[in-house]
């Protein structure tokens, strides 16, 4: 039996990482989260661990934070924790603090500090002198350079990757073919890609890099958190095994082995990663995205998501659940000894004929094959708390559809 908690968890978002964030705290504390979502998505909509409602024009600035304020005013009198899914989201409770930590707990960062990471352009060149190491990188202003330049496109090898450096204002500006990242094998795809993104009325800023060689099992994820006190509290590093392939899905994790990592040298990394969020002042939890680069033996960092991730719920399958420190950072003040969780453990979102057939990796695919005999493979999506039948349909044909989704796009 769950000891009653004195506290209410509002999750803005409902899809998966809503769902995990939810899972998370009904498996630590047996609480049903509120889901404030703009749209109806399978992950929150079809679960009983929460209670959802949807606000069309959530993405409206002033109707997110009216929304919020409203919703915690009929709360009146509850410890109501506060959790954003996206960047945006996550950008508008850091711009609202004021009003906000009013009626809400959260663990969030400085707008300034989230502009640096967020902004993958500012990023780049703003940590660029850190102990930290980026691929090499060109930033081209679609809003006030007319064509590229031919001297900095020259200095990357080819392939070469196109992606924007502001997400939110990119997809405010859709055109057919609109992709999450390009990759571009030639100048004049390049030229071609950044004038449709320039056309369509993106004035943004664009990163054109270097691609870095290998298949999925080169990129790595670690997800950390730290408390109010910008002190590390803990941290992963997981192996990635394979990402979605879709257009827009490219990026995504869908298979990763946490506690695994073929090219060695992971103490290293991890205490680097560490000391840089500590030092740039970082809090609450976030995820690095990172490279390895055989050609210079180096951990490369691609981006820092500014929050937890869409595939942040193995540090809880390790045994350290992100609820449980949110809580006790933000409710009881309890600061934790630094864990690195070197546990191993795998997560999957996709059915294992998607992994014996799509993971190219065979060494990392056999240590998947091995966790899942130990009963160590675990999917944030499948509870068993949360297993009735709409679900368990809805499962049934997402696994489905993924097979479907990685024969056509398979690389």
């Amino acid at each position: 039996m769950k000891k009653e908690v004195e506290f209410e968890v509002v999750i803005v978002g409902s899809d998966i990482n809503a769902y995990y964030m939810a899972r998370n705290f009904h498996e630590e504390y047996g609480v049903k989260s509120h889901w404030i979502g703009k749209v109806k998505m399978p992950a929150t909509n079809l679960s009983s661990i929460g209670t959802a409602e949807y606000v069309e024009d959530l993405w409206d600035k002033e109707v997110f934070k009216n929304t919020l304020i409203n919703y915690a005013k009929q709360r009146e009198g509850k410890k109501l924790i506060l959790i954003g899914t996206n960047d945006f989201y996550v950008r508008n409770i850091i711009e609202n603090k004021d009003e906000l930590e009013k009626y809400y707990l959260f663990n969030c960062i400085s707008e300034e500090l989230f502009n640096n990471l967020a902004l993958k352009d500012v990023f780049y060149t703003k940590y660029e002198t850190y102990d930290i190491d980026f691929p090499n990188t060109y930033i081209f202003n679609c809003g006030t350079e007319k064509e590229l330049d031919e001297n900095k496109l020259k200095s990357l090898m080819f392939p070469i990757i196109v992606k924007p450096g502001h997400n939110v204002n990119y997809y405010k500006h859709g055109f057919p073919g609109q992709a999450k990242v390009y990759k571009l094998n030639t100048k004049e795809e390049v030229v071609e890609t950044v004038d449709k993104i320039k056309n369509a009325g993106y004035t943004d800023n664009l990163i054109i890099q270097e691609y870095i060689p290998g298949d999925d099992s080169m990129l790595f994820d670690a997800v950390i958190y730290c408390n109010k006190d910008s002190k590390a509290q803990f941290i992963t590093f997981a192996q990635i095994g394979l990402q979605e392939h879709t257009p827009t899905g490219i990026g995504n994790c869908t298979v990763l082995v946490n506690g695994y990592n073929q090219f060695g040298n992971t103490k290293n990394i991890v205490n680097r990663l560490k000391k840089f969020a500590e030092k740039i002042g970082y809090k609450g939890p976030g995820e690095f995205d990172l490279k390895y680069d055989e050609r210079d033996k180096k951990f490369k960092v691609l981006e820092i998501n500014p929050r937890q991730g869409r595939s942040s719920y193995y540090p809880t399958a390790c045994g350290f659940n992100i609820a449980k420190y949110l809580v006790d950072d933000l409710i009881y003040n309890k600061n934790k000894k630094f864990k690195y969780i070197d546990t191993e453990v795998a997560l999957s979102f996709v059915p294992m004929h998607v992994i014996k057939k799509y993971v190219k990796n065979k060494e990392l695919k056999n240590k998947v094959l091995t966790l899942k005999r130990q009963k160590k493979l675990i999917n944030p999506l499948v509870y068993k708390k949360d297993m009735n039948f709409a679900r368990k349909k809805w499962l049934f044909k997402r696994d489905v559809n993924y097979c479907r989704k990685y024969k056509k796009y398979s690389w």
